[in-house]
């Protein structure tokens, strides 16, 4: 394959590199992209993103179905599980996904490289295709590196995506396991953990910290476990996994608690580590080139996300900061448009997050214990779903809205909701924070009635001391 060159080359085609692409092209940029994947869209669509929330959509309806018709009047019986028409389902919406980037690409032009780039020097990156065979060199006048991240392993236990998982092997199980053990008791853990809860499993998740939700509001945190221990999820806090051991039957795992005390013996079908993210900044040929890279594999860039070497640019999971899909997509536009002369913007600040277990759990900006450590005085106003007519006519009324607001100017600080569709009404409260609103511009504000929105509009009623229907 002879070389070619563009105006930039973008190494990954997950939703930062990919959104930077389509960014790049209409801005009159020649673009290619170097991904290894035949199918374009990154660990998100793939493996990520998209395939878990198919099966918690899937598992939540099996969980319904089989226990909650009966309060609607819906007598249901002879409820079975079809697990392998479960996957196909999950594999036809991922594919999809992945053929809808492959459009996008070819709407703008934009050439996809299928092999593992490789930077040889600034402007020139080396490809070596996937099954082997000659490399291509694709010169650019700037690169791009947007490779996200892989799951983060413990020392001592073997994952085989068998018996022992990651996020990649839970999405791909060919049997509902009787039971499995989940460590690390964060985003990917709960989602994960609850698909297979749901579908029969005896989950019990391992987090070394005493609570579950590290970095959300602590509250939030609390009404999740109780609700999803309610559930059937079982927790154990406070808790370390010193060994691990697959056999053809299962595995073997030894805990303790994480202060010190004494082992104990679980066992489990499956064994799913999920303790976070580390960036795929490895093999790129960055020591070489003088690419400074932190202790944690993240590069460091400036505000218009450049790498300390010139021309040479990165995003998404690779940079510091939340590592989110949406928020990559975010930095790939900033980015682009940042070279392209004009005025970008990203808060961080204003990332939203969300498990996407049920209920849901939403948040953005800051939590009460970041503002009680930097001894900011703020304002609480909460509003319980179990007040809300919308939650009550659709049997979902667990959780509660809270809004954070300073108390001297009663700008939003932080909102952090857990209930059905958290993920959905988050953006109110992230607009809102965009534009430096207040308590007061959500309360003025007309929310349709009856709706679960509505119990946002009340929290920040109740952070001005006059909630309405509580």
């Amino acid at each position: 394959m002879a070389d070619a060159t563009y105006d930039l080359v973008v190494l990954g085609a997950g939703p930062g590199g990919y959104v930077a692409a389509i960014r790049a092209a209409q801005l009159g940029m020649n673009v290619a992209v170097v991904e290894p994947r035949e199918r374009l869209g990154g660990t998100c669509l793939n493996i990520g993103c998209i395939p878990s929330k198919a099966l918690l959509v899937s598992s939540h309806l099996y969980a319904d179905a089989s226990k909650n018709f009966a309060q609607h009047g819906i007598l249901a019986s002879g409820i079975s599980l079809d697990l392998a028409a479960m996957m196909a389902r999950k594999d036809k919406v991922v594919d999809l996904s992945t053929k809808g980037v492959a459009f996008l690409f070819k709407k703008h032009k934009i050439t996809h490289v299928r092999g593992t780039g490789f930077i040889a020097a600034p402007g020139k990156v080396e490809v070596t295709p996937v099954g082997g065979g000659d490399k291509q060199v694709v010169n650019a006048t700037r690169i791009l590196i947007a490779t996200g991240s892989n799951p983060t392993t413990l020392p001592g236990i073997d994952i085989d995506e068998q018996r022992i998982v990651t996020s990649t092997g839970a999405l791909a199980l060919p049997q509902v396991p009787k039971r499995m053990v989940v460590i690390g008791g964060g985003v990917i853990g709960l989602e994960l953990g609850s698909v297979w809860q749901r579908l029969g499993a005896e989950v019990t998740v391992v987090e070394y910290l005493d609570r579950i939700l590290p970095g959300m509001d602590k509250e939030v945190a609390t009404m999740a476990q109780r609700l999803l221990g309610r559930q059937g999820l079982q927790f154990r806090l406070s808790t370390k996994v010193t060994a691990a051991k697959a056999s053809k039957d299962g595995v073997s795992l030894t805990v303790q608690p994480a202060g010190g005390g004494d082992a104990e013996a679980l066992e489990a079908d499956v064994l799913l580590v999920a303790v976070g993210r580390r960036p795929n900044t490895a093999d790129l040929g960055l020591e070489a080139l003088g690419v400074e890279r932190d202790k944690q594999g993240f590069l460091p860039v400036n505000a218009a996300f450049q790498t300390n070497v010139q021309g040479i640019y990165a995003i998404g999971d690779c940079v510091p900061g939340p590592m989110l899909a949406h928020k990559a997509s975010e930095d790939g536009v900033a980015c682009i448009e940042t070279i392209s002369g004009r005025v970008a913007h990203i808060d961080y600040n204003t990332v939203p997050g969300v498990v996407y277990t049920f209920p849901e759990i939403a948040s953005v900006g800051r939590t009460e214990e970041h503002l009680k450590a930097d001894n900011v005085e703020y304002a609480v106003g909460k509003f319980p779903f179990t007040a809300t007519p919308r939650a009550r006519a659709n049997g979902h009324s667990d959780g509660f809205v809270k809004i954070l607001a300073d108390k001297r100017t009663d700008r939003v600080l932080g909102v952090h909701i857990v209930g059905s569709d958290a993920g959905e009404m988050i953006h109110e409260a992230v607009l809102c924070m965009e534009f430096g609103g207040s308590a007061e511009d959500i309360a003025r504000t007309c929310h349709a009635h009856p709706t679960l929105s509505e119990a946002v509009k009340e929290a920040a009623l109740d952070a001005l001391g006059r909630v309405i229907h509580m």
